[in-house]
């Protein structure tokens, strides 16, 4: 099991998701290595803050583009990125409007890579690892579904549809090479890495390969490049034109197969292009597809198609994020600066761009595209979901930060919030 990586009492199973579980266990953080890996306050405590953002998306809305960019800019100018929680949100919120406003108008105004079509810098994403549990938490829970699943393979094949830096892996490989039999020696583990950004690939390939070596693995890594504008259309095999991707990934009928869906599916278009893509994976036969997304309260439509109601939503999400970090981050920190500006920010121009309404599904929204073709729940472990709850006692001691497992998956929030979903299908 991943938790021989660390020594788990009986009563972490049992423990629930108190703020006092997490208090009590605020000391443990020496046995980090042992790892695999809603709401806040309301926004009208800034109304003016909030009802300008809406006001331009409104304008944005109806085209008119002039008044629109008047009011991003006003709230650009009495934003900051330093500020408290809700003044940092309004920058980020704005900046992500006037994008959003000049890409209408034929503007080029971001000085990077359109979001979604590059991963943030390696040092901001490793930063946000380090300072927030969201990305440790998913990896974590996901991990071990997949381990459970791939039990007693002797050939294990992993599909991660977004490789990104690849810090996912290294934690669930080395539970394998732990785990194996001696007489038989370890498996054998490929994993077949997709993205956008060649470069990043292949780092991360590199990177995985050396650790797999250091801990005696038979390892291999195949990068699966996706187009940026067409990499979903083209996973899903819903172009009309065979596609590199699909005729590059190569399965195994020995192997045993997981996709890893992390903060993947909400890139995709609509419910038909998503159930094209459910379909492709379901006829591969993966013993598991573990999915990792964003909750948004008062979320769930699919798509958003009103801008103003959208970005409330995405204000609601990204208010609990940043407040998380203000509350666990200390003060001027550099790490949340890059984290906000580099991963969050990013997050956001995605949430309010043209496609942005994909981001707020939810699980049940997943669910159910899932259940329609052809996939059940795989229900988590109770392992698997104690072992988050001892992540975040180790690593995120805050009072605010809490795990609640409901309808077979696993959900972190912050406050009475829930951020982020992972579940397992089969």
């Amino acid at each position: 099991m991943i938790g021989s990586l660390h020594s788990s009492s009986s009563s972490d199973t049992d423990n629930n998701n108190s703020n006092a579980d997490l208090r009590n266990s605020s000391g443990e953080g020496e046995r980090d290595a042992a790892l695999l890996g809603g709401g806040g306050r309301a926004l009208a405590a800034a109304p003016s803050t909030r009802d300008l953002v809406l006001a331009c998306a409104d304008l944005l809305q109806r085209g008119d583009l002039a008044a629109a960019r008047r009011a991003a800019e006003i709230l650009l100018s009495a934003a900051s990125p330093r500020g408290d929680a809700t003044d940092r949100l309004a920058y980020h919120f704005a900046r992500a409007l006037v994008l959003r406003v000049d890409s209408k108008a034929g503007l080029p105004f971001s000085p990077r890579p359109p979001a979604g079509t590059a991963p943030a810098p390696s040092g901001a994403y490793l930063a946000f690892n380090q300072i927030a549990p969201f990305l440790r938490f998913a990896h974590l829970t996901a991990n071990q579904a997949i381990l459970e699943a791939v039990e007693g393979s002797r050939r294990v094949h992993i599909l991660d549809l977004d490789a990104a830096h690849g810090v996912q892996w290294p934690p669930l490989l080395q539970a394998i090479a732990e785990r194996a039999d001696p007489a038989l020696g370890p498996p054998e583990v490929r994993i077949t890495g997709a993205g956008a950004d060649r470069d990043t690939l292949l780092r991360t390939g590199n990177r995985l390969r050396a650790f797999a070596r250091s801990i005696h693995l038979p390892f291999h890594f195949t990068p699966l490049l996706l187009s940026c504008a067409a990499s979903t259309h083209h996973v899903a095999g819903t172009s009309t034109t065979p596609s590199t991707a699909v005729s590059s990934l190569e399965l195994h009928p020995d192997e045993t197969l997981a996709v890893n869906c992390v903060l993947f599916l909400h890139k995709l278009g609509g419910q038909d292009e998503l159930a094209a893509f459910l379909k492709w994976v379901k006829a591969m036969a993966p013993a598991v597809v573990t999915v990792a997304e964003r909750e948004a309260s008062g979320g769930g439509i699919d798509p958003i198609d009103e801008l103003p109601r959208r970005v409330g939503v995405a204000m609601d999400h990204y208010l609990a994020v940043f407040e998380a970090l203000e509350a666990t981050v200390p003060p001027g920190s550099r790490e949340r600066l890059a984290v906000e500006q580099e991963v969050l920010g990013r997050e956001i121009e995605a949430a309010v761009g043209g496609a942005g309404g994909r981001w707020w599904r939810g699980l049940e929204r997943w669910a159910t595209a899932a259940r329609g073709t052809g996939f059940a729940a795989r229900p988590l472990s109770a392992f698997a979901v104690s072992q988050a709850r001892l992540l975040l006692r180790l690593h995120y001691p805050s009072e605010g930060y809490l795990v609640q497992e409901s309808r077979g998956a696993c959900f972190l929030g912050w406050q009475t919030r829930p951020l982020l979903s992972v579940s397992a299908w089969q």
